[in-house]
């Protein structure tokens, strides 16, 4: 049988590992698969040392889906490399997936999570050296707002706040009265991380603000898309 490994950037944050192996036990029971996770980097398993494990229990070939949003540098450079690496220390033939995406899946999955009653969507992203991938997450952020029926804008944690992460419900408020206008932020992220928090943090640690609620990472949400990345593959 072919296994699911996912792939994450990995992080600092001491809860993110944990987010991402509950994602991948979801994904791989809905593939019906035994299902790893794995990380580039700061977390561990890498994808070495999960691809072993696989191994030795027996899998022969696995898929690689990359939890990752944009076509980057990380996608495009580190990715390739990590799987040419951990299918040599292995000796599992890994067959590499499409990664998360910008595409009408995702922009579904981010409309539904918007509650009833928004007015304004900030689809919060890390952000890319690569002004084409900040382009398709702009592009998505688009989408959403269409699908939702609100305005839309793009944030990026690497990149300083618009107005939309800063004083728009204070300046809604004022205009409108109090209440007038509900804004919310949707994280363009897959686990709990340290940009997130500092997001949270800045929202002077108020998500029960009548005027902007900062939604929780995707987490187990995604286990459909990484499912159907999976069986692009191996059902091909």
């Amino acid at each position: 049988m072919t296994a699911l490994i996912t792939l994450s950037h990995g992080s600092r944050h001491p809860e993110a590992a944990a987010s991402v192996e509950a994602l991948t036990r979801a994904a791989g029971e809905e593939a019906g698969v035994p299902a790893a996770a794995a990380h580039l980097e700061f977390s561990s398993p890498a994808l070495g040392a999960a691809a072993c494990d696989l191994a030795a229990q027996g899998v022969r070939e696995a898929v690689v889906v990359p939890l990752l949003f944009t076509e980057g540098y990380h996608q495009r450079v580190d990715v390739p490399a990590a799987l040419k690496s951990a299918a040599a220390e292995s000796g599992l033939t890994l067959h590499r997936a499409r990664g998360l995406g910008t595409g009408e899946d995702m922009a579904q999955l981010l409309a539904q999570r918007v509650p009833a009653g928004a007015q304004k969507v900030v689809v919060y992203s890390v952000g890319s050296s690569d002004a084409r991938a900040n382009a398709v997450v702009a592009q998505l952020a688009r989408r959403v707002g269409e699908l939702t029926g609100c305005a839309a804008e793009v944030s990026f944690a690497t990149q300083p706040a618009p107005a939309a992460l800063t004083d728009t419900a204070t300046a809604h408020e004022a205009a409108h009265g109090e209440g007038a206008t509900r804004e919310v932020v949707v994280p363009l992220f897959v686990s709990p991380g340290l940009l997130l928090d500092r997001l949270t943090k800045s929202s002077d640690n108020d998500q029960s603000s009548p005027h902007r609620t900062v939604l929780p990472p995707l987490g187990e949400a995604l286990a459909g898309i990484v499912a159907r990345r999976f069986e692009e593959v191996s059902h091909a």
